[in-house]
């Protein structure tokens, strides 16, 4: 592919990023808003978005497979189709005052968010050699604009309607639209003879490389993370008396956080090696933590969310970029449907647990919630990174 044409797929598939931002960040800032309004239970209160993860994690491996036969682009469009129903029927379920319909919606709707996963390797496919990383960086940095397209639109739609929430999945529906119209102008390669028909080796030789397991650790504790606070956060605001105007301005800048570093991730990638990237993003996530628990006013929130966001950039961009170093041309779907499940089968259980944790034992335990995983982590690009270095250093080594 020319130059020119990798530039416009980027240039596109960073706006379609960007408007699956906004869904799912109009999902993340004001489900568990409306969960708890809708809940007979709100110990459920996060319910639906776990139930728009576990849509992701039961539709991602289909997907990936079903890209390998008919492309990128006609698996875009199977999961925009999923978010334009499943936001139907969101939109009906607030209005009927339907919980357990909401939670229906979220979940058809949780396609998108799987087809969406996909937007960063799709970039890598069709980028020029040596410019992967960038690719995937700038891509997921159009998510900078869903940060404030996000924000905006659920503070000017959620009580646009009588029913409180009601604008705001009706707009989701115009979004997947647009989003839908950007994906039909991509112009990606189709799937080579290599990837549909080469040789693979069993996945479970493929998850039990050193390389997958780490790069999929990290991009399992990028989302799990992130998740189990963000998911929690309006609702922890609300409950220490802040307006939903400030809980709007910690996700705008948590965004922020998520997206613009992005811009020159993907450079610091080639140039330092994907583990300093995800080392990195794990110290960030350990200040993030420090930063939440030391108060609870909207400045606190606000850098915690900050710190969060960056942290997600650095271990997430890594990660992905140290994936593809896992697997054949005729091995991707699998490994990437594979890593893509298990994050969301993560991000499931920490939504599941996060509305729970925060009702019954506060914000700061949600926080040290987090640590385990951090700690994991952190030993695990420690090991793989003294490994390499043993190997290069034996390889450098004069033979005697």
């Amino acid at each position: 592919m020319e130059l020119s044409g990798a530039r416009r797929n980027v240039l596109a598939l960073s706006a379609c990023q960007a408007l699956l931002v906004t869904n799912n960040l109009t999902i993340v800032s004001i489900g568990s808003l409306a969960g708890f309004a809708l809940a007979p239970d709100k110990n459920w209160s996060t319910l639906p978005a776990t139930a728009y993860i576990a849509g992701g994690a039961l539709s991602t491996y289909p997907i990936s497979l079903y890209m390998r036969r008919h492309g990128r682009r006609a698996g875009f469009t199977l999961g925009l189709i999923g978010a334009l129903i499943g936001a139907a029927i969101s939109t009906a379920a607030v209005w009927l005052n339907m919980f357990w319909l909401f939670c229906l919606g979220t979940l058809i709707a949780g396609a998108y968010n799987a087809s969406g996963g996909y937007y960063r390797f799709a970039a890598a496919d069709s980028a020029v050699p040596g410019a992967r990383s960038r690719s995937i960086s700038l891509v997921l940095a159009g998510g900078l604009i869903g940060g404030i397209l996000g924000p905006e639109s659920t503070k000017l739609t959620k009580d646009l309607l009588d029913i409180a929430f009601l604008g705001s999945y009706g707009a989701l529906m115009v979004f997947a639209v647009f989003a839908l119209l950007i994906v039909r102008t991509l112009d990606l390669p189709p799937p080579s003879s290599e990837e549909r028909t080469g040789p693979t080796r069993p996945l479970a030789t493929l998850v039990r490389q050193p390389v997958f397991v780490v790069a999929c650790l990290g991009a399992v504790t990028a989302y799990a993370v992130m998740n189990l606070l963000m998911g929690a956060t309006p609702l922890a605001m609300q409950i220490c008396g802040l307006p939903y105007a400030a809980a709007a301005l910690v996700i705008q800048w948590h965004i922020i956080g998520m997206y613009a570093p992005a811009l020159v991730m993907g450079s610091l990638v080639q140039r330092y090696g994907a583990l300093r990237v995800m080392s990195a993003g794990v110290v960030t996530y350990f200040a993030c933590l420090a930063a939440a628990v030391t108060g609870q006013t909207t400045m606190h929130f606000w850098a915690s969310g900050l710190l969060l966001g960056v942290g997600w950039c650095a271990l997430f961009i890594g990660a992905t970029a140290l994936l593809t170093q896992a697997y054949a041309p005729a091995e991707k779907a699998k490994a990437q449907g594979f890593n893509d499940v298990v994050v969301f089968v993560v991000m499931g259980a920490s939504s599941a647990v996060s509305g729970g944790i925060l009702y019954r034992l506060g914000w700061n335990w949600l926080n040290y919630a987090a640590l385990p995983l951090l700690v994991i982590t952190a030993a695990a690009i420690l090991w793989l990174s003294w490994s390499r270095s043993g190997r290069s250093a034996l390889a450098a080594s004069p033979a005697k």
